[in-house]
């Protein structure tokens, strides 16, 4: 077995880190109100005290009566990590359009702990690409990964991150979406090594 090539690799994946942390970030200049465990809340409420925060744009629609199987997949993924990024000066959320009532159901039903918030009463989502407004759909054309598109569900997959600096400011600092998203999983990234890959 070539070596040298998986060495390029991770090195090529370090790089790609790097650039990462070292794109423009953009300030946060719209207020949006959130409603979650704790009542409503505003984005910098949502840090929880920490600088950094991670938000997966889990896709449920508000008149959807489950949450999409995909993001439910990834969703399992995320309780025993998140005790860790704390550790980190980091907070991971999942942010939906539905409105809370429903995600506590689905919450619950899915045996769930993390903090999920519904972004129904603000215009986050929309914002950040995560969700399309029925014009949007009917000319199957949006702004989705980057690109103008037809992004093909009301609902997408987005990873957002954002920071708060000590003056309270706050950055958006990295999007991914669709298959950008699949870090956040973590038996892909494990079939991804197999001989087999994702068949």
């Amino acid at each position: 077995m070539d070596r040298s090539a998986e060495g390029t690799l991770e090195k090529g994946e370090r790089l790609h880190s790097q650039w990462r942390r070292d794109l423009p970030w953009e300030r946060v200049e719209k207020s949006y109100v959130f409603e979650g465990p704790s009542g409503k809340e505003n984005l910098s409420d949502l840090f929880d005290g920490r600088s950094q925060l991670v938000v997966y744009h889990f896709m449920f629609a508000p008149d959807w009566d489950a949450g999409c199987p995909h993001c439910s997949h990834w969703a399992d993924n995320f309780d025993r990590v998140i005790v860790h990024l704390n550790q980190r000066d980091v907070t991971m959320i999942a942010v939906s359009r539905a409105p809370y009532s429903k995600l506590v159901v689905y919450e619950k039903r899915m045996g769930w702990s993390f903090k999920w918030v519904s972004s129904f009463e603000s215009d986050f989502n929309l914002d950040y690409q995560a969700s399309f407004t029925p014009s949007q759909l009917a000319e199957k054309r949006a702004f989705y990964n980057f690109e103008e598109q037809d992004p093909g569900f009301s609902e997408r997959e987005v990873l957002s991150i954002f920071n708060k600096d000590c003056e309270g400011n706050i950055f958006l600092t990295y999007s991914t979406y669709a298959r950008g998203t699949d870090i956040m999983n973590f038996d892909y990234k494990n079939i991804d090594f197999l001989p087999t890959g994702r068949d």
